[in-house]
C-alpha cells in the first residue's frame, strides 16, 4: 500500500545497507583475453600482480586510442584524455570521476589540467592536508577528500565525517549550519585556524554537489587500465 512503501531516507533510517551489484561485459572481455593468451603461450597473466606502471597503456590512454577501452569510448573522454595525458594510476581514477557535467562545467577540470602541467600554482590549503589533497593536486574530486579534512581539520570521527559528507548532498541549511560550527570549533581544539576550517568547509560545500565517490571510481580504474 502507499503508506507502508519506504524510499531510500526511510530504509536508511531504519538501517539495512545498501548493495549495489553491476555486470560488466568488460568482465568477461578481460577473462577471454585471458583465457586466449595462456593458450598462446601456455602461461596464464596473473591480473592480481599486474602492477599500473606500464608506459604503453598509459601511451594508448594519452594518445586516445581508446576505442573498446572501459569508460573511455566518448569522443568526450577522448578530447578529456589528450588535454590530461594521463602517467599514472591516480589520473585514470581522477578523469573517470571528472568526465561528468558538473566537474567540466565547475572549472575543475581545467584546474586540474593545468595543476598537473605545472600551469596554475597548487594550493593545499594547510600543511597537514598535502597527503589527501596530492593525488589531485589540490583540487576536491572525492567525497573521501571531503571526509578526511573534516577528519584532519575539525576533529570528525569517521561516522561523523560520513555523517558531513551524506549532509553536503541533502544541502539541508539547518543541518548544514551546524556542521559549519562544528568545524570550526573542533578545529579549534585541535590548534587549527577556526576562519581555516570555516573556509574549506564553505569549499568543501561548494564542491560536494560533483564530488564522487572515489572507491568506485577506483574500481573502475582498475578495469579501465587492464583493457588499456
Amino acid at each position: 500500500s502507499a503508506e507502508s512503501r519506504c524510499d531510500r531516507d526511510d530504509v536508511r533510517k531504519v538501517g539495512p545497507v545498501k548493495y549495489e551489484f553491476q555486470s560488466l561485459r568488460n568482465l568477461t572481455i578481460i577473462k577471454l583475453a585471458v583465457d586466449y593468451i595462456e593458450k598462446l603461450t601456455g602461461k596464464r597473466p596473473d591480473l592480481d600482480a599486474l602492477t599500473f606502471d606500464d608506459p604503453h597503456a598509459y601511451k594508448i590512454l594519452k594518445e586516445a586510442n581508446t576505442t573498446a577501452i572501459f569508460q573511455v569510448e566518448s569522443e568526450g573522454m577522448k578530447k578529456l584524455l589528450k588535454k590530461l595525458a594521463p602517467d599514472r594510476f591516480e589520473d585514470i581514477i581522477a578523469v573517470l570521476a571528472l568526465y561528468r557535467p558538473g566537474p567540466l562545467g565547475s572549472g575543475m577540470v581545467d584546474d586540474f589540467i593545468l595543476r598537473k602541467k605545472g600551469q596554475q600554482k597548487i594550493d593545499y590549503f594547510h600543511p597537514d592536508l598535502t597527503a589527501c589533497l596530492s593525488p589531485t593536486y589540490g583540487v576536491i574530486v572525492y567525497q573521501e577528500q571531503v571526509m578526511q579534512i573534516s577528519q584532519i581539520i575539525g576533529g570528525y570521527t569517521l561516522g561523523g565525517a560520513d555523517m558531513l559528507r551524506r549532509a553536503m548532498g541533502k544541502k539541508k541549511a539547518e543541518e548544514m549550519d551546524k556542521h559549519r560550527a562544528t568545524i570550526a570549533e573542533g578545529a579549534a581544539k585541535k590548534g587549527y585556524d577556526p576562519e581555516l576550517a570555516k573556509q574549506l568547509f564553505d569549499l568543501m560545500t561548494k564542491f560536494a554537489e560533483y564530488g564522487f565517490n572515489k572507491s568506485h571510481t577506483a574500481a573502475y580504474a582498475v578495469l579501465t587500465y587492464q583493457t588499456a
